[in-house]
């Protein structure tokens, strides 16, 4: 237990104000006082020029009280002081401060009970403790109450500046972590997108001005902007919303069932078909069928698409009659779809009937705006999910995310956040938490490939695509806009390969 003092007469709450006397300081304080650096008269941070940061003092000696007083108003801070734990306690209800500075070992409630009184009314506030009898047990148990930091007697003032400088500047970003959440809740997107740039703001008003048709729609963007999720707030604020929203991906089903796919089949179709399955527009009846990757349908089957949606009937494979369906269809490529035409991957007449409108998405690297937004977003996400209490990111941490080009946008982004919330121990997410290839970009944007001689064709080919697969975070569809390649191709050449 911490050593019991004298208890002095303690005046009503009067006390606990911070009243400067016009006489001279005493000699104890003048000496404490001797040499102090005229330049400690500037504001520590440039940020509280409109409004000085708040402390209480809460020291039981008088003189301790009042060295702290003047030491932290020529530094530019407001000053309150209380000369026990129950003042504190009185002060606190009505004066709010920022920061309290308390010492540890005072009579009746001492700086520990402080301490957790003060973390259970408001866990934020900053609370730094005072000892004349530092221990590493006792420093250890003051971090654990959740204590700022914790320094002993004779105070070092360097020191103290120093960590009451850095408790500002992370007050600071607390404050703009709440402000990006109040963003958030208030006006921070558009149905689930997260943005506030103008090139979002195009297209919500997009998708909005969409949402009251019917019509076809084609969206393009790279991989990882958001095209299902365009589709599927499309779907949600439109007359469909009750109805089912169906999503098949062209470049991922093989090209021997795709048919099946899209029409279903009877029983006995074909081999395998031991029962009767209905296909994605059945399945979608009455609602919204997202196509993606459009570009990578087999040319065999764009014709029969193209019936389906003009006529609404569907035949299923091996079926004798046709049946109404009514259905919303909207596609979506990674590629420039009038490209994709020129180059004989797409159907002109496909094109025109589902081209009515185009929803193109920007990159992020295009809207770096956002990515504070995004990732207060996805911190409150994570935080849910993995039961952690991450505050937001250091302005390091945050710099290096806007920096970096973004291959693989928000997806890539969503992934790397998940990762610094997982790696966090702190409230905040630091450089250090983030992947090797974002804190040095220049390492990993432009590998080099090295073939030693006498390599045959096939093999460079291998190394070549993989290479870039490698560097694409393993995302097939970016790895194949790289390499000017299909998405089935890459998938082949891996399965060749042996590569799943």
């Amino acid at each position: 237990m911490f050593r019991k003092r004298k208890r002095r007469p303690i005046p009503d709450p009067p006390n606990t104000r911070s009243e400067r006397v016009n006489s001279a300081p005493s000699g104890r304080i003048a000496g404490i006082l001797r040499g102090r650096s005229l330049s400690g008269r500037q504001s520590i941070t440039d940020n509280m020029a409109n409004r000085k940061t708040k402390i209480l003092v809460v020291d039981d000696e008088e003189a301790m009280r009042e060295v702290l007083e003047m030491r932290l108003q020529d530094w530019g801070f407001e000053v309150r002081l209380a000369a026990d734990g129950k003042a504190a306690e009185q002060v606190v209800q009505g004066y709010d401060p920022d920061i309290v500075i308390s010492d540890v070992v005072m009579p009746e409630v001492s700086g520990l009970d402080l301490l957790r009184a003060l973390k259970a009314d408001h866990p934020e506030r900053p609370v730094i403790l005072v000892t004349a009898q530092g221990s590493i047990d006792l420093a250890v148990e003051a971090m654990k109450q959740g204590a700022q930091d914790f320094i002993t007697k004779p105070l070092d003032y360097a020191k103290l500046r120093a960590i009451l400088q850095a408790t500002e500047g992370e007050m600071d970003l607390r404050r703009k972590s709440q402000r990006l959440q109040s963003q958030l809740e208030q006006d921070g997107g558009f149905g689930s997108f997260v943005g506030r740039s103008k090139a979002m703001r195009e297209v919500y008003h997009l998708i909005e001005s969409l949402s009251s048709t019917d019509a076809s729609v084609i969206i393009t963007g790279e991989s990882g902007t958001g095209k299902e999720l365009a589709a599927r707030t499309i779907h949600q604020m439109s007359g469909r919303a009750a109805g089912p929203f169906i999503a098949i991906n062209a470049a991922a089903i093989p090209e021997n069932l795709m048919e099946s796919e899209i029409l279903g089949h009877e029983k006995g179709a074909f081999t395998g078909a031991a029962g009767i399955r209905a296909g994605c527009f059945e399945q979608a009846n009455r609602g919204t069928l997202f196509l993606d990757e459009i570009a990578e349908m087999p040319l065999s089957l764009q014709p029969k698409l193209l019936r389906v949606i003009e006529d609404r009937k569907v035949r299923r494979l091996g079926g004798s009659s046709e049946f109404q369906v009514d259905v919303r269809v909207i596609a979506a490529t990674n590629q420039n779809p009038w490209a994709a035409v020129e180059n004989g991957r797409m159907r002109e007449d496909l094109y025109y009937r589902l081209n009515v409108f185009t929803i193109a998405l920007p990159l992020l690297r295009d809207r770096k705006g956002d990515i504070p937004l995004l990732c207060q977003y996805f911190v409150r996400e994570f935080n849910r999910k993995h039961n952690t209490r991450v505050e937001g990111m250091r302005e390091e941490a945050l710099e290096l995310l806007k920096q970096y080009p973004w291959p693989g946008n928000v997806r890539e982004l969503r992934n790397v956040m998940e990762r610094a919330i997982i790696l966090a121990r702190g409230s905040w997410i630091e450089k250090q938490h983030l992947p090797a290839y974002i804190l040095a970009p220049q390492a990993g944007s432009a590998p080099r490939i090295v073939l030693p001689a006498g390599v045959t064709a096939a093999e460079a080919e291998k190394e070549l695509i993989l290479s870039t697969l490698r560097s694409a975070g393993n995302n097939k569809a970016e790895a194949a806009r790289q390499l000017g390649l299909d998405v089935k191709t890459i998938r082949n050449k891996l399965k060749a390969y042996g590569i799943e």
